[in-house]
Order: C-alpha cells, then structure tokens, then sequence
C-alpha cells in the first residue's frame, strides 16, 4: 500500500492524530530520532524528508540529538532537524537515563546544551535515572538551565549568539548565565535540605 517506511508512519499518526480531535500535544517519535541513525545524514534521510512532508504540522517530532546518549546540544544541529522536518522538535533528553546499565546512576548537573537553544525547540522531555531519589540533582539543575534560557529569550540580544556563550560566567539575570557548577552547587544544598526535612517528619 506505501511505498516507503515514512509513509505509511506518516499516514497512521496523521489518523489518529485526526481521530482524536488533533489534541494540542500529539508526538510522534520517528525510527531515525537522532542523527547517528540516519542516512547519510538528518538533512538528507529520504525518510525525514518524508515525514517532514506527510505529517501533519501538529504533529510534534521527538529527537534525541547527534547521539541516543547526546553529550552536546548544538543549535546548529537543531536549525538543520528544523528544517528536514519542517517543524521545531521537541528533544527527548536521555542525559541521565540509565535503563541501559542500572549499575549507574547519573547524579551531575544538567550540562552540554549549547546558550539560545529555546527558540529552536518546541519542547524537551528530561529521561530521567529509574532511581526516583536519584533525580533531584538532574530536574533542579535542568530548572536553573530552564530559568536561564528564559531570560535569554526575554533579552534576545544576548540569545542563541556566541556572545552569550562568552558571557557564561556573568553575574547578570540572563546573560546567558547558566553555571553547571553553580547550578549543581544550588541543587546540592536544596537536596540536602530536603532530606533533612524529611528526616524530621518521620522522626528518623
């Protein structure tokens, strides 16, 4: 009936998507969801270019980044993922997932992810370690991250730029001012908090 993978992908999440009244969040993770699986590269997979033309615009896109793992978010890499699919895709953040070898537990700052990245993302979604304590130091961090980007957004002189990357240790509310260190430093002392307050309700 189709003639390629994309295809018939596009035309079974175009149906449903359609069939449950084109809800507002719709997403749609595709085989090739970072560039390591594509071929020979995101902007010429004959199957992004596919879906790109055959999903439906309301249809949000998953990808993970170079990697499945990806250490570093660029937004070069996103602008090229922006333009194959004709949308803005919302990251799946594998970071801190450790299914793949629960003998790890990943406890550092939400870190990698290059200044300005917020105007080429339509959302991002944090994969966390199965351990649920374990994800404190990860979510606080990628709220700092989260905050930070927003003044950059707010003050887009200084968003997406390499002055904002230059301006990395700046004091100020929102030149690009997001400190994995800082932020780390700040969750540790939130985390602690935290325990110890729990330690006094349960009288332990």
């Amino acid at each position: 009936v189709f003639t390629s993978l994309a295809e018939a992908q596009a035309s079974v999440a175009n149906e449903a998507y359609q069939e449950l009244g084109q809800p507002s969040i719709f997403l749609f993770c595709p085989t090739e969801y970072c560039s390591s699986l594509c071929s020979p590269s995101p902007g010429q997979s004959c199957y992004l270019l596919t879906l790109g033309r055959k999903l439906l615009p309301g249809i949000g896109v998953i990808w993970t980044g170079p990697k499945v793992v990806s250490q570093e978010l660029s937004a070069m890499l996103l602008e090229e993922v922006e333009g194959v699919l004709g949308r803005r895709p919302i990251i799946w953040d594998n970071l801190f997932a450790n299914d793949y070898d629960c003998r790890r537990v990943f406890l550092g700052p939400y870190t990698g992810r290059a200044p300005g990245l917020m105007p080429r993302l339509c959302g991002l979604l944090l994969n966390p370690n199965c351990e649920l304590q374990a994800n404190f130091i990860p979510i606080h961090t990628l709220g700092s991250w989260f905050r930070s980007e927003l003044g950059s957004c707010a003050y887009p002189d200084h968003a997406g730029t390499e002055t904002a990357a230059a301006l990395g240790d700046s004091q100020g509310p929102w030149e690009g001012s997001y400190s994995p260190q800082e932020a780390l430093e700040l969750a540790l002392l939130d985390w602690v908090a935290e325990i110890n307050q729990q330690a006094l309700e349960t009288g332990r």
